[in-house]
């Protein structure tokens, strides 16, 4: 039998004074502060960091046989197939549905009725798959719709996921007041509440200000100020503030840079955590996260496999409860089965053979990522306050402060310089080779107006943007 000795010397621990000497060394004459950066919402990225020993972050609950719900969207305007392309996620181990829906058949399922919607939902059993829904101002009914194809049972999943202040920011209107839409459905949450003891019924999305080219404090706040407003709205339609909470699911975006991702994360519990503290209530959040399409390229598409493991990572790093992975094919067009089938993998190559989620909050005491969950969470109540200030979000929105905020961490992106993207700025193919999309023939369909009385809301729109779209335009020429 070999033996190996063990070292007669131990390296010695080095210490943050040592670090310095040796960053000293290479700079010469500059300080080690001059390697500090910033992000494009001012965030301070300093050069070196250390251990830190903070309290714990509020997380989610820990499962050890599904670390996250695997969340498939399906967007494909054909109710039949739309059927098709849920149970193939299902049978290939999606855990629940997200079905966009849109009468036009443009952004979503062209679903007009409750039976267009269960000719959709075809054979998902509600009671095991939680079923969400994406349907801007049309949510409200199509809530009613939802109910009924599940019919009343109580045990089923629903996640309704109510949100017109997000289709109001995206748009720049909405067909009536914006007031009378929260309040419409925070009274048909209500309703259904009574009926669907687990339903969620609110999603308090930041999406809207991330794919517009917010900054992460940002996306956290509107997705808080979200939140206050349904949660008001639901006690002012007689549910209990404690349950109010409860039905609210925030709705966050995870992108490429995954420190960024897992520490807006880790701020979104925080700043859910006073939120509701100031409430007198301990309840704890739930977040949905999605994938970020501002970041996906059409120009070798095939990188954005890349930017979306990354995403995904930093989403379950981060303590998503539930994740939507879009497709490589997003910035192109509806993903083809191979498009979806890759989404689906990806997460369950992380989750079952790569094991993330075992850990619960596995960066805690990471000084980078620590530093930063305190600026974003910091930044992000502050914003908040600012939009409580001015009488609420719909306030802040109407007054355009959210669009300028929005308009002005674009600025400073811009000042930043060319981004590196892969397969578009940096490293771009010889030739772009085919890729595989689905091109429907989408057909209106006849559809009740989600129209309520009064005048139009209206709003300096957020419109979405891809970060890679100027270059690639650049390039074409």
């Amino acid at each position: 039998m070999v033996q190996i000795a063990s070292p007669a010397v131990e390296f010695p621990p080095a210490s943050a004074e040592d670090w310095r000497a040796l960053v000293l060394k290479t700079l010469g004459d500059k300080p080690p502060e001059s390697l500090t950066s910033a992000t494009a919402e001012g965030l301070t990225i300093a050069p070196l960091y250390g251990p830190m020993d903070v309290a714990p972050i509020p997380t989610r609950p820990f499962d050890p046989t599904r670390a996250w719900d695997l969340r498939a969207m399906t967007r494909h305007p054909h109710p039949a197939r739309a059927n098709a392309d849920i149970l193939a996620d299902l049978d290939g181990a999606g855990a629940s549905v997200l079905l966009a829906l849109d009468p036009q058949g443009q952004a979503g399922c062209a679903v007009g009725s409750a039976d267009d919607l269960a000719r959709a939902l075809d054979g998902v059993i509600f009671e095991l798959a939680p079923v969400a829904l994406d349907a801007g101002f049309l949510g409200t009914i199509a809530a009613d719709w939802l109910s009924a194809v599940a019919k009343a049972s109580p045990t089923a999943l629903l996640q309704f996921h109510l949100d017109p202040l997000s289709a109001f920011a995206a748009t720049g209107e909405s067909p009536g007041p914006i007031e009378a839409h929260i309040f419409a459905a925070a009274g048909a949450g209500a309703r259904h509440a009574q009926t669907h003891p687990q339903a969620q019924i609110f999603l308090a999305s930041g999406a809207v200000v991330h794919e517009a080219g917010g900054g992460e404090a940002c996306e956290v706040a509107f997705a808080a100020a979200s939140a206050l407003a349904y949660a008001k709205a639901m006690v002012r339609a007689g549910m209990a503030i404690d349950q109010a909470f409860a039905r609210i699911t925030l709705g966050l975006t995870a992108e490429a840079d995954y420190f960024l991702t897992i520490a807006k994360l880790r701020a979104a519990r925080l700043v859910w955590a006073r939120l509701v503290g100031a409430c007198g209530l301990d309840t704890p959040a739930r977040i949905e996260v999605r994938s970020s399409r501002r970041m996906l390229t059409r120009r070798d598409p095939w990188t954005n496999m890349l930017r979306l493991t990354s995403a995904c990572f930093g989403a379950a790093v981060g303590g998503a409860d539930a994740v939507v992975l879009g497709a490589f094919t997003d910035a192109l067009g509806l993903p083809s089965a191979l498009a979806r089938r890759q989404s689906r993998n990806t997460q369950l190559v992380l989750m079952e053979e790569a094991h993330i989620g075992r850990v619960s909050d596995p960066a805690s005491g990471s000084g980078y990522v620590e530093a930063m969950t305190d600026q974003i969470a910091r930044a992000a109540w502050s914003a908040f306050q600012v939009t409580e200030g001015m009488g609420g979000v719909v306030s802040a929105l109407t007054a355009g402060h959210v669009a300028a905020e929005v308009e002005t961490t674009c600025a400073a992106r811009a000042d930043l310089g060319q981004p590196a993207i892969v397969g578009v700025t940096a490293f771009p193919p010889a030739k772009d080779g085919p890729v595989e999309i689905d091109t429907p023939d989408p057909r209106a369909v006849e559809a009740p107006s989600p129209r309520l009385p009064g005048p139009d809301g209206r709003c300096p729109p957020l419109a979405p943007l891809r970060i890679a779209q100027p270059f690639e335009t650049e390039a074409a020429r």
